[in-house]
């Protein structure tokens, strides 16, 4: 049988852009549909506008720092319109960039939102990117899903006054009361932007510290850090209600506290943008949670259809959705061996100030496995020992005692996830804790300490079950 396109891609975001392109440069002809973004999340609504907006919020301490260094210059005033005018125009960049690529790169733009029809056609409807664009029919001999995700609120009454990250990128003032709800990355790093601009944040989540998953002694060092920011943590606490009560919104929490805001931030998960492709026409599954099942090689239930990226359960990452889209491309139409990656060594960062940075394993999950030392250090970094502000740098390394391989690198401090990225290296490649003492620090730098940490600080048992 006769086919369109050798490969369709549904969805350009950096994952499918890159599969798009692999796929492309190996000499398939390929077709990439999108409806709404060129670029997808990380681009329009995720990553970069949030990483520009990170620093935008980071400028004000600087210039306050900058007095123990003898400067005389004054905060002044932030212009919230200025910045957004600005961030918008480099997403607009952006955008014309992944165009030019793909173009470049031969391959078919399918503007419109596409719907299977069965196993390898789909129908191309309008969008909010082509709303004028007829209706089409393409088929495809495989098919790459790559539509990303979008953020859930939870259902509680008044949860349509709140906003998502979606809408933050795009508000037309700052708030200058907020209240955010969820601790993940997100929570976090909006928490952090606010907060440098000079709102009141509250941030409110269900447990003990915030950040679940992360190492423990690391989230405890961030809670430490989000109080010097001047956040208020509401632990133990969730949402029940958000009610408009004159100029004010007010979220009820289930500790009977009530908090009056300007506005009301859920960061409370992110959701597989999958319910209008017309899965039901294919033999494609989900999982319990709503994300679509796949086999070691991204492939679906449906023969010859895949899927990566965020629409899965595996790393919901920009940089993990890219390898696994230049894995598969290189897969389905290579002649060489496919591009391999570790999972378990995936590099993680939460773009707070200061930031936390980590890579492979916590203490817990190393405790699992066997004995382990632990190597901490936390230090007033350079930067700071002139601008009065306390805010250290800590450093954990994790090592399996048996071994002697460092398993987990984290970070907490300024510079944290360009530190990290080259021991990223290191913990990908299996070093040994020997390679990291025999390796010659940069002086005067925070980096060097990640290979002077000479005495461990604790010897950490295998944990029971």
């Amino acid at each position: 049988m006769s086919y369109d396109f050798d490969l369709l891609v549904i969805g350009a975001g950096s994952g499918g852009v890159r599969c798009a392109r692999i796929a492309a440069s190996h000499g398939a002809r390929v077709a990439i549909a999108e409806s709404r973004h060129w670029g997808g999340t990380c681009v329009n609504l995720g990553c970069v506008p949030k990483k520009l907006m990170v620093q935008a919020s980071e400028y004000g301490d600087m210039v306050d720092d900058s007095h123990g260094f003898g400067w005389t210059s004054t905060r002044g005033t932030h212009d919230w319109g200025k910045l957004m005018t600005a961030k918008d125009r480099e997403i607009t960049r952006l955008n014309g960039i992944y165009v030019s690529m793909l173009e470049k790169a031969g391959i078919t733009l399918l503007t419109g939102h596409a719907r299977f029809v069965d196993g390898h056609t789909v129908r191309i409807e309008p969008s909010p990117l082509a709303p004028d664009e007829a209706p089409r029919t393409i088929t495809a001999e495989r098919i790459v899903i790559a539509t990303g995700s979008t953020p859930v609120k939870p259902d509680i009454p008044g949860a349509e006054l709140a906003i998502t990250s979606d809408e933050a990128f795009h508000l037309p003032q700052r708030p200058e009361r907020v209240v955010i709800i969820g601790s993940g990355y997100i929570g976090l790093e909006f928490a952090g932007i606010f907060a440098g601009l000079g709102s009141k944040v509250d941030l409110v989540y269900r447990r003990d510290l915030p950040l679940r998953g992360f190492d423990e002694e690391m989230r405890s060092a961030m809670a430490e850090a989000i109080d010097a920011r001047g956040i208020t943590q509401h632990r133990h606490a969730c949402s029940t209600a958000i009610a408009k009560e004159g100029a004010d919104l007010v979220v009820t929490l289930d500790n009977g506290q009530h908090l009056h805001t300007d506005c009301v931030f859920m960061a409370t998960g992110r959701r597989p943008k999958i319910d209008a492709l017309g899965l039901e026409n294919t033999a494609i599954t989900t999982a319990d949670n709503g994300r679509i099942k796949v086999d070691m090689n991204s492939e679906t239930a449906q023969p010859g259809v895949y899927a990566i990226g965020d629409v899965t359960d595996r790393i919901n990452l920009t940089p993990v959705a890219i390898a696994e889209g230049h894995n598969l491309a290189d897969r389905l139409f290579g002649k060489g061996p496919a591009r391999q990656w570790c999972y378990a060594t995936t590099p993680k960062a939460v773009f707070f100030s200061p930031p936390l940075a980590t890579v492979g394993l916590t203490e817990e999950e190393a405790a699992r496995n066997g004995v382990v030392d632990i190597y901490f250090t936390r230090f007033t970094p350079m930067r700071h020992t002139l601008t009065g502000r306390t805010r250290k740098t800590v450093m954990k390394l994790v090592v399996d005692q048996k071994s002697q391989k460092v398993v987990g690198v984290h970070i907490l401090g300024d510079d944290a996830p360009e530190m990290l990225q080259g021991v990223a290296i290191a913990v990908t490649a299996e070093l040994t804790k020997v390679d990291f003492d025999r390796t010659i620090g940069i002086h005067p730098t925070s980096a060097e300490e990640l290979v002077t940490m000479r005495t461990r600080t604790r010897e950490t048992p295998k944990a029971e079950g």
